[in-house]
């Protein structure tokens, strides 16, 4: 046989190894893109409600029940300076000059309100989050996927159950 098939067959039987070795991680060691993503950055949607409780009447009262929680779950601090959280229709907010501790939550209001460390406000005068059906998403400054949750029965993408509604994580 020459050196040159010899060394064919090897590198077929690496990739082969490699391949069953990923194959044969736990379903644990396994993640999506999204999860990696989320993983990485420490930043994840830990919890949503769409649904204001109570009647909807869009008062300040009410727009300000209808949240959203970003949650780091790294020990590092996050810059979300220009980080986006935004639904399916397109309504958008972005993250101005603000930086979420290690583990700490930070929730997104969809009323008026002054900003602190533990929340923040989108400042709007309508709802944002159907209460059917829709998905959060979160961005980075640069654009890139970080984390979805969905509730309802719109198409799921990312890390989470799709079953945020009106639940505690």
């Amino acid at each position: 046989m020459s050196s040159r098939s010899i060394r064919r067959i090897a590198a077929a039987t690496l990739a082969a190894g490699a391949a069953l070795g990923a194959a044969a991680l736990p379903a644990s060691a396994q993640s999506s893109p999204a999860q990696a993503a989320a993983y990485r950055s420490g930043v994840v949607i830990s919890d949503v409600q769409a649904d204001s409780p109570g009647f909807d009447d869009r008062s300040n009262y009410s727009l300000n029940r209808e949240w959203i929680d970003v949650t780091n779950t790294s020990r590092r601090s996050v810059n979300l300076d220009d980080w986006t959280l935004s639904d399916e229709d397109g309504h958008t907010y972005t993250f101005n000059h603000y930086r979420l501790d290690g583990r700490s939550t930070v929730r997104v209001h969809t009323g008026i309100g002054r900003d602190t460390y533990r929340d923040v406000y989108q400042d709007r005068r309508n709802y944002v989050w159907d209460n059917r059906s829709d998905t959060a998403t979160l961005r980075n400054d640069h654009g890139r996927f970080i984390d979805d949750a969905s509730w309802g029965g719109r198409h799921h993408r990312g890390g989470h159950d799709g079953n945020h509604h009106g639940r505690r994580l």
